[in-house]
């Protein structure tokens, strides 16, 4: 077992502190979030804007990876965009997915992968010195603690609080953070999906029913509104609600106060109320499902859930997670649970993750069962479906097929042609397919001389090829 890493926290706490995010001088530099095995939280910050990684102590951070040269690659930022240099590693550096030969310059690099490692480019890396907490089963890197700071400050001085946000991002998570936060923190917490509640039974679900109220109904029942007294009630997806519905909600946040179906006298209630939806509010007001009174009551204040893609120093720590709960649900003869490879690190880094967190979970479980079944104990990207995260929804960015992200992908068209004698000939057209030519250099972790011999080709011309592709000028070494 690898214990965590400097400046790694996995205590438990109740929230991240506000100070420790508080505005400083910018600083770029690099993220260690992922090194052999094991989720990191390390930062590297560039000295005189220059940075060498190799295997050895770098500015303070211990990188034991093997698989790192001694002098691996030189990272530098210079007027606001990057430059990411291989030192004729013997394992080479991956730079947003895509091998690297020589070095490469742009604005818009965000992941550099060193043998077993996984580093972010960060403009400012101040941020991230608080490393990860883990506070009721939710993982908070730098960004989702921000959004915990806000729930914190919600639930100590208010009643309500709305949560906003995609699809898996964690919204019930969050609700629950309110209630553990608040005052009312050892009173129930009642979770109620709107969306679900058939029509036609929510008032009575919501708010109870006296005996005799409707056919059937043998005894009092109470309702979810009662089930909160003295906790919190989570109304996700409360834009569902009939208006009729949202009315008599209104009036009993107002009143303080819930008019059992068939009851002729209001019964007294306290409760705190978080609602979600991951709608937008004003618009559905303005489509008329939503009453505009109600949206007054409920809308602030108000936090947004972040999407996965906008936490990307949580993904190994979600992944690791993921492996965990698969291997506790497995079969009892697997002694641990599957490792991480670092190309799977990276290529989760790499998708837009619609789904967020819940598709990002399920896809992992996969992965790890397609390793399982392959016999091995290490999941690596080739595992993960080539579909998984890439799901083109409205408003979610193109991914690029394989490994590389749409910034490659235009960098690559910018970058400069290779030269006459390196452009390729007519014979090009007898080479492999991209993908298969893609899928065995991720085989061989960016190997150019293996690589090639498995395709059967000849290691300039899987250069050439790669030179074609706009990666650059030299690449790792052959050994």
């Amino acid at each position: 077992m690898v214990l965590p890493a400097r400046n790694t926290t996995l205590d438990d706490a109740p929230g991240l502190p506000s100070e420790q995010l508080g505005p400083k001088e910018p600083k770029p530099g690099l993220l260690l979030i992922f090194s052999v095995d094991s989720p990191r939280c390390d930062v590297l910050p560039l000295e005189d804007g220059e940075i060498e990684l190799g295997r050895c102590e770098v500015a303070g951070v211990h990188l034991n990876d093997q698989r790192m040269s001694r002098r691996h690659a030189r990272v530098r930022w210079t007027g606001g965009a990057w430059r990411v240099e291989d030192l004729d590693s013997r394992n080479g550096t991956w730079l947003d997915g895509v091998p690297l030969m020589g070095a490469r310059a742009g604005a818009d690099f965000r992941i550099v992968r060193t043998g077993w490692s996984v580093f972010l480019l960060l403009a400012d890396v101040e941020p991230f010195r608080a490393g990860v907490s883990r506070t009721g089963g939710t993982i908070l890197g730098a960004t989702l603690a921000r959004t915990w700071d806000a729930i914190d400050r919600a639930a100590r001085l208010g009643a309500t609080l709305h949560v906003a946000g995609e699809s898996g991002t964690g919204k019930e998570h969050a609700a629950r953070a309110f209630h553990a936060l608040g005052p009312r923190r050892d009173g129930p917490f009642v979770p109620v999906n709107c969306a679900a509640i058939p029509a036609g039974l929510a008032e009575r679900l919501l708010f109870g029913a006296r005996k005799g109220a409707y056919s059937g109904a043998a005894a009092d029942a109470e309702g979810y509104v009662q089930a909160a007294r003295g906790g919190v009630l989570f109304l996700d997806e409360v834009a569902e609600l009939d208006l009729g519905v949202q009315a008599k909600l209104l009036r009993t946040l107002e009143a303080k106060e819930v008019l059992p179906l068939g009851a002729s006298r209001p019964v007294q209630v306290d409760f705190a109320l978080v609602s979600a939806t991951h709608k937008d509010l004003r618009a559905q007001v303005a489509a008329g499902k939503l009453r505009d009174d109600l949206f007054f009551r409920i809308a602030r204040p108000s936090v947004r859930m972040p999407r996965l893609r906008e936490r990307p120093e949580d993904v190994p720590w979600l992944v690791d997670a993921a492996l965990r709960h698969a291997a506790a649900g497995a079969r009892a003869e697997a002694s641990a649970p599957p490792r991480a490879h670092a190309s799977l690190i990276e290529a989760c880094l790499l998708r837009a993750w619609p789904g967020n967190i819940r598709e990002l979970t399920a896809e992992i479980r996969a992965a790890a069962q397609e390793a399982h079944l392959a016999g091995s104990s290490v999941v690596h990207d080739h595992h993960l479906s080539p579909s998984a995260g890439q799901l083109a929804f409205p408003g979610t960015p193109a991914v690029v097929s394989g490994s590389a992200t749409g910034t490659a992908a235009k960098d690559a068209a910018r970058a400069p042609r290779p030269a006459a004698e390196e452009r390729p000939s007519r014979r090009a057209a007898s080479w492999p397919a991209e993908e298969e030519i893609e899928a065995a250099l991720r085989r061989e972790q960016g190997n150019v001389t293996r690589a090639a011999r498995a395709l059967g080709m000849h290691r300039n011309q899987l250069r050439r090829w790669l030179a074609r592709r706009a990666a650059g000028g030299d690449e790792e070494a052959e050994g």
